[in-house]
């Protein structure tokens, strides 16, 4: 069996004082749902208050990047052993890093690697574009996308990486992709792809999540999905009671 995981990623939202606040009220809600492994990614300014905030609490931290090397000139970055001890997890590949600062399978691929090296845990996203959708090529890319992510990846570490199925087409425009349709993306795509290079009994126990404009009226309908494990959410995770809410959804959906 595995475990729903739903994530928060805020994006460039809350100021540390605000996320504080945010989460002081978030977690006693959230505090029940112990079937869902809960998650949120403040901006890297707000992690040291959130996390302070929530330790003792059941509600995980993550972080939405992490670079791949430990020190040096790297202006802006924020390295693995900066966050260890702040996050469990951390986003890598999101599609807005692959846009807009060029992150590509390889650097994905490394990024991976060096949260495994210290512990963290990767939330590890792929999707396609809508031209690469309406073309027909969605699950060639993914899959392609994938095998890039976890090339030289041992199967013993394969199990503390999440994925997150974001089609580019459908992240912050309302458009959600089919949720059947969806399962059928990540069984051929990626859980298939990952059986092919770790074996079924691996690739089975891999946690799959979807993400692009999740709300709570069509949670219900994707985590229903036998493929999908959880969520990657954005929008809907900024307000408590949306969130609290997607939280609840999956917990009653999942058996």
């Amino acid at each position: 069996m595995r475990t729903p995981i739903v994530a928060g990623n805020w994006k460039m939202h809350k100021t540390p004082a605000e996320a504080e606040a945010f989460v002081r009220e978030l977690a006693p809600l959230l505090e029940k749902f112990d079937k869902v492994e809960r998650v949120v990614c403040p901006p890297f300014v707000a992690i040291p208050a959130v996390s302070a905030a929530l330790k003792g609490t059941a509600v995980k931290v993550g972080a939405q990047d992490v670079h791949y090397e430990d020190q040096g000139a790297f202006t802006a970055r924020i390295s693995p052993p900066m966050l260890k001890g702040l996050v469990e997890y951390v986003i890598i590949g999101h599609s807005e890093c692959r846009r807009d600062l060029g992150h590509t399978d390889e650097i994905v691929n490394k990024k991976a690697k060096a949260a495994l090296a210290h512990g963290l845990k990767p939330i590890i996203a792929v999707g396609e574009s809508l031209a690469q959708n309406e073309a027909g090529e969605t699950e060639t890319f993914v899959s392609q996308q994938i095998r890039g992510a976890f090339d030289g990846i041992p199967a013993d570490r394969v199990l503390s990486i999440v994925v997150a199925y974001e089609p580019i087409w459908a992240i912050g425009t309302g458009r959600s992709a089919e949720p059947g349709v969806v399962n059928e993306i990540i069984r051929r795509a990626i859980r298939n792809t990952l059986a092919g290079l770790y074996g079924d009994e691996v690739a089975k126990y891999v946690r799959i999540q979807y993400g692009g404009s999740v709300k709570p009226n069509n949670m219900a309908d994707f985590i229903s999905q036998p493929e999908i494990d959880g969520a990657l959410v954005g929008g809907a995770s900024l307000k408590v009671d949306s969130f609290t809410e997607l939280i609840r959804i999956t917990a009653d959906l999942t058996v």
